[in-house]
């Protein structure tokens, strides 16, 4: 198709700037685009669902990177705590990215479409638990651009052993993990808001790489779809991170549980009608 390049261009766009403002990475949305275009499009029947993991994984990379280095400037990213998660997912995204080649189509859907409503569902669970005594061995403070002070904290052990699994997650389905360590700093680990999803961008770009550098080995990338996504990705991931930064923490919360519902359900509803 003549317009292939464009379709490609706006994807990344949108993968950029939902992925920047609520910390996923954009791999959420390029996966189901790039499913769907194989399914309408002659020149996209090539894309299997490990190519499509692989392919949004690379570009959750370059997400990452541009996420990071615009929330850097706005101070809103945990380095040392990132840096703890990353030692956890990113050997998990190795080994994720060798399990996608045996998931068929149909269950791929299904599978990710569940994983995507367990998080809207986890996030409305946040709003009505509170705030509550953190009990963790690590405790950590950070005042947002208002002034508004929280507290926050983890177990070490437990936050690489859970990350790990986060990684093998991501990549088995190439979304850079961010679909679930935001549900994760925001519930278990009590994060800001904006900063878990500042800091969640600086996992996703870490841990991405060595799931991604496994995908271009099983020859899982489509290096002309990632010639078109890159570039409106990477714009995309700085408007989103100005974007997020005038969000407050109530409404960015708000926004991320309909984003995951809409799209668990959509994924869901393509896995049950083939």
């Amino acid at each position: 198709m003549e317009w292939d390049w464009a379709l490609l261009f706006v994807t990344g766009l949108l993968a950029g700037v939902l992925g920047s403002v609520a910390g996923l990475g954009g791999g959420i949305v390029v996966v189901p685009a790039l499913l769907f275009f194989s399914q309408r499009f002659p020149s996209f029947t090539h894309i299997t669902p490990a190519v499509a993991s692989g392919t949004a994984l690379f570009i959750v990379m370059l997400t990452g990177m541009s996420s990071t280095f615009s929330y850097a400037r706005q101070r809103r990213v945990d380095y040392k705590s990132g840096l703890l998660f990353a030692l956890g997912s990113s050997p998990g995204a190795l080994a994720g990215a060798h399990f996608s080649r045996y998931l068929s189509a149909d269950v791929f859907y299904m599978l990710f479409g569940t994983l995507v409503i367990t998080m809207a569902l986890l996030l409305r669970k946040r709003d009505e638990r509170g705030n509550r005594e953190i009990q963790w061995k690590v405790r950590r403070q950070y005042t947002d651009a208002h002034g508004e002070r929280y507290e926050y904290g983890y177990n070490p052990f437990l936050a690489i052993s859970i990350a790990f699994g986060i990684g093998v997650l991501a990549g088995l389905f190439g979304i850079g993990g961010g679909l679930l360590f935001v549900p994760l700093m925001l519930l278990l680990f009590r994060f800001p808001p904006h900063l878990a999803t500042a800091t969640s961008m600086f996992v996703i770009f870490l841990s991405s790489i060595t799931g991604s550098m496994t995908h271009i080995v099983l020859g899982h990338v489509d290096w002309w779809a990632v010639v078109w996504l890159a570039p409106g990705a990477w714009i995309g991931a700085m408007i989103g991170a100005m974007v997020s930064r005038k969000m407050s923490g109530p409404l960015l919360i708000t926004l991320l549980q309909v984003i995951f519902a809409c799209l668990g359900l959509r994924m869901i509803w393509i896995g049950l009608t083939g």
